[in-house]
């Protein structure tokens, strides 16, 4: 009983200590210590548009070992110098050939174009190097060192025929001389057509074998071409992603060898509402966000979007396909996020899932308030002002953009001046609350109060 007393007065004595105190406080002042207080501030404010899609490698390519024209005896494969999965670098050596069928089809190219030379020079009359001249008559053959068909007799008749005109104008007889010389203009055009004739074949055999030359030089650079690309360079920085041959296999022309992928060009697809995809434009900055890898956050804009929709039990989705912004863009564009340096362990594989997050409006540095600090009424958005003095004033503020946490404050606030948050609405701070300076988004969280 004695303990009991004690308490009993102890309890009644701190009640009427209690009592003034209670007295001396303010409704405005007691408002203000049941919530909590945030001070405005400036920061930067974006907005996005999140969905879920799959990974896809933008970039793949199927290795050949580019061997052109017609290899007549079939090629093997000496080496294969990787295996599936493996990171190589741009110009690295993948796989090789036997070289034996290629060095022998260089060979015959080059005999082949000796044999084509020379029979050019034999047509225009040239003498190939180390081989002797041959003689021929000046006056009546070709190039050859041959008789043109009829042209060397003709020729030697008129000799005749002038001499025999030549004694009969010596001797007066003049009607003999002039029958003669008519023979003589007869024989000379005879001559001529045949000249002419043989003329005019002339450049048309020196052209084909000239021709065949070119073709001949062409199949040799064609066979040495195909040697240098006995080997199988990388054409990119990337990963193996298939291997279709071993050591030893033969392959012909246009035999895919392995395929090559690009993990720094990707793209992603995901399903837009109707309701957000007025929002998205092409060109729009993105982020990436790969599941598997938490903190992977790759730079991307939005490249593609869908005309027509996608419905299916009766919801609406667009199309829309995201793919890397090169590292200039990053730098002039984005301000908030920093895109994060892949492990050298990790790679982006086809089909992995990612979040990719849409931004469709941004601000920087504007004044920004917790959204549980803006009440509406008509229409309008009111804050709670706490004054130095203590005592609260409700304030009219014209707001702008908002996200799932913070309102851009237009007009009606300054910097530094302090709005209540009413109790139970959740901040980061349980007495003051200072916006961050970077981009505020939270992938998954719904649309803010005033959407």
């Amino acid at each position: 009983m004695r303990i009991l007393k004690i308490m009993l007065i102890t309890f009644i004595l701190g009640g009427l200590l209690a009592v003034p105190g209670l007295g001396c406080t303010s409704e405005s002042e007691s408002a203000v210590l049941e919530n909590q207080t945030v001070t405005v501030r400036p920061g930067d404010l974006t907005i996005d548009v999140t969905a879920a899609g799959n990974l896809a490698l933008s970039r793949t390519e199927d290795l050949t070992f580019g061997i052109e024209g017609t290899v007549q005896e079939v090629l093997k494969v000496k080496e294969v110098m990787v295996q599936e999965g493996d990171v190589v670098k741009e110009g690295q050596p993948l796989a090789k050939l036997d070289t034996t069928a290629l060095e022998r089809a260089i060979e015959l190219a080059e005999i082949d174009l000796e044999i084509a030379e020379y029979t050019l020079m034999q047509t225009a009359g040239l003498t190939p190097p180390g081989m002797e001249a041959v003689e021929v008559s000046p006056n009546y053959t070709n190039i050859w060192g041959t008789d043109l068909p009829g042209v060397s007799s003709d020729l030697q008749q008129m000799d005749r025929l002038l001499a025999e005109i030549k004694r009969l104008l010596d001797v007066g007889e003049i009607d003999e001389a002039q029958a003669q010389l008519k023979q003589v203009q007869d024989k000379i055009t005879d001559a001529q057509y045949k000249v002419r004739g043989k003329n005019y074949r002339y450049p048309l055999s020196v052209k084909l074998d000239e021709l065949q030359v070119d073709k001949a030089r062409i199949a040799l650079d064609e066979a040495k071409g195909n040697l240098q690309k006995a080997v199988i360079p990388a054409p990119f920085d990337g990963f193996v992603t298939q291997i279709n041959v071993c050591s030893g296999d033969e392959v012909t022309k246009g035999t895919v060898v392995m395929q090559l992928a690009d993990s720094n060009k990707f793209e992603a697809e995901v399903a837009i509402s109707e309701m957000d995809i007025l929002q998205v434009k092409l060109g729009d900055e993105a982020w990436v966000q790969v599941d598997a890898m938490q903190g992977i956050n790759l730079p991307a804009k939005v490249t593609h979007i869908s005309p027509t929709a996608t419905i299916e039990s009766g919801v609406v989705n667009y199309k829309v396909k995201v793919e890397p912004q090169e590292q200039q863009e990053v730098q002039e564009g984005q301000q908030g996020q920093v895109p994060t340096m892949l492990p050298e362990d990790f790679q982006l594989r086809e089909g992995l899932t990612v979040t990719v997050s849409i931004i469709v409006e941004e601000r920087s540095d504007v004044l920004l308030v917790p959204n549980g600090a803006i009440t509406s009424q008509g229409g309008q958005a009111y804050v709670q002002v706490v004054s130095p003095d203590g005592t609260i004033e409700e304030r009219l503020i014209q707001t702008g953009i908002s996200n799932w946490q913070y309102t851009e404050v237009i007009d009606g606030l300054i910097e530094g001046e302090k709005v209540v948050v009413p109790q139970g609405t959740t901040t980061t701070s349980t007495t003051e609350q200072s916006p961050p300076g970077g981009i505020m988004r939270m992938p998954g969280i719904g649309p803010s109060p005033h959407d």
